[in-house]
């Protein structure tokens, strides 16, 4: 029981034995007392009782021990504290979410260690830390625990994650300002020591955060300390580089070219022409089924999204397979998003059904033998589109280098067309301030033309 009622006695002498020098102690009812060989230590000793009495910090009447000092002594093991956090998150996570958790405390839990002497190999570590201790599964009776604990792992990472076992820092040691500055610091670099991006090193930071938020939750320590730690994270710039967002000449040019790679890029076309015409996340393009939908013989359609199949490794969901199918991104979990299609997609998508046919359950894109179509499937279409398309230099460039490029030029293409900031964001799925922090750069020139045009309305005004 923790209590404020002590009383510290002064220190006796008792001659003849190996530690003659007896501080004594009161909590509550209970007495206690220690020896020390020096009258310095025990004058020491009782200093530290006293500044925990000056700091109002209550004492433990079993252990006599100030409350902070019972929490070091009784604290888990970072180690320990990483892999609770990351079981408790587990059931309701994301899939993605769930290996980005993971991959965090990958990064944080090897610099949160007592010494570095003996330690495995970066890589080592992070495979057996990512793939193992921070990764669950569920049992027959249905309780969840780390794989590491209910599978054998490859030597080297056993060997691996002994060596953390046994060096990882306590929780309350762990949370020490000059620690945390340690592990926020190799969370700001990859693997190879460079710099990493901006966006992950905010998101590892915040799964830091709560996992000592976590910690405060289960009384290992009083406040969550990281807002003390006089550390700034890299200013983010999500702006995109519109120079290597291709034009509307270069969009037809690239999807052309997919066409020209075989039977896959003529299967795969219509995909690039649902990322660029509707600026559809590859994720919602694989969850699309013919009922979504409206392909008249002329004029506009429109697709109404309402979920996504985001692929993430089958380690990562409930079933094991290799996507999850979800909601719409930073939806309900039942919300849908019409999005009007011009001809040009109409007609892409209605051949292409009538070519194709569909999958068992309606979608109209999938692998041969029904599944999710792949990333590094339509990637390597893409790569090889690319190099078809391009110049020689503009392959060697950044010039639309991933297929999500061709989101970005769509939604580039609504915005300098003149379409309306609100409706952009609605058809693109996105809020209007990630819209304005990633397409600052357009929506500014978009800004000096609206300018122009209320000039020259005030100037007819002046006129009249």
């Amino acid at each position: 029981m923790l209590t404020y009622d002590v009383d510290i006695w002064s220190i006796r002498n008792r001659k003849g034995r190996p530690k003659p020098f007896e501080l004594r102690w009161r909590v509550g009812s209970r007495a206690h007392s220690r020896s020390f060989k020096l009258k310095t230590q025990a004058e020491g000793r009782s200093s530290q009782l006293m500044g925990a009495l000056r700091a109002r910090e209550q004492f433990d009447e079993a252990t006599g021990l100030p409350a902070a000092e019972l929490a070091a002594l009784n604290s888990p093991t970072w180690f320990e504290h990483a892999k609770a956090y990351a079981l408790m998150k587990w059931p309701k996570a994301a899939a993605k979410h769930r290996a980005s958790i993971a991959e965090a405390l990958a990064t944080i839990t090897p610099a949160l260690v007592t010494s570095f002497r003996g330690a495995p190999e970066p890589k080592v570590q992070r495979e057996a830390l990512y793939a193992w201790a921070f990764r669950a599964i569920r049992r027959e009776d249905g309780t969840m625990v780390c794989r590491a604990d209910d599978q054998e792992p490859p030597a080297e990472v056993a060997a691996a994650l002994e060596w953390l076992a046994q060096n990882s820092m306590k929780v309350t040691e762990a949370a020490r300002p000059e620690n945390l500055r340690t592990a926020l610091n190799a969370l700001s670099l990859k693997l190879n020591g460079a710099p990493a991006a901006d966006n992950t090193v905010h998101r590892k930071r915040m799964v830091l955060s709560n996992a000592l938020r976590y910690a405060v939750e289960r009384d290992i320590v009083q406040v969550n300390p990281l807002a003390r730690v006089d550390w700034s994270a890299p200013d983010k710039d999500d702006e995109i580089d519109f120079r290597y967002v291709p034009g509307p000449k270069q969009t037809a040019s690239l999807i052309a070219a997919v066409r020209e790679q075989g039977t896959r890029g003529e299967h795969l076309a219509p995909f690039f022409g649902c990322l660029y015409y509707a600026a559809m996340r590859p994720s919602e393009i694989a969850d699309l089924r013919e009922g979504d939908c409206h392909l008249p013989a002329t004029g506009w359609g429109e697709l109404t999204l309402g979920g996504s199949r985001p692929e993430v490794g089958a380690g990562w969901t409930d079933d094991g397979s290799s996507y999850e199918q979800r909601g719409l991104k930073r939806r309900a979990r039942k919300a849908t998003r019409p999005v009007p299609i011009p001809p040009v997609l109409v007609g892409t998508l209605r051949d292409h059904i009538a070519r194709y046919g569909t999958a068992a359950d309606g979608r109209i894109f999938s692998a041969v033998r029904g599944g999710r179509v792949s990333s590094t499937e339509y990637s390597g279409v893409w790569d090889a589109a690319r190099e078809a398309a391009l110049s020689p230099a503009e392959a060697a460039s950044p010039l639309a280098d991933v297929p999500y490029s061709l989101r970005h030029a769509g939604v580039s293409l609504w915005i300098n067309a003149g379409v309306d900031p609100v409706e952009v964001a609605r058809r693109a799925g996105h809020s209007i301030a990630v819209l304005f922090r990633f397409y600052a750069k357009i929506l500014r020139g978009q800004q000096a033309r609206a300018n122009q045009l209320i000039d020259q309305r005030l100037s007819s005004e002046d006129e009249g």
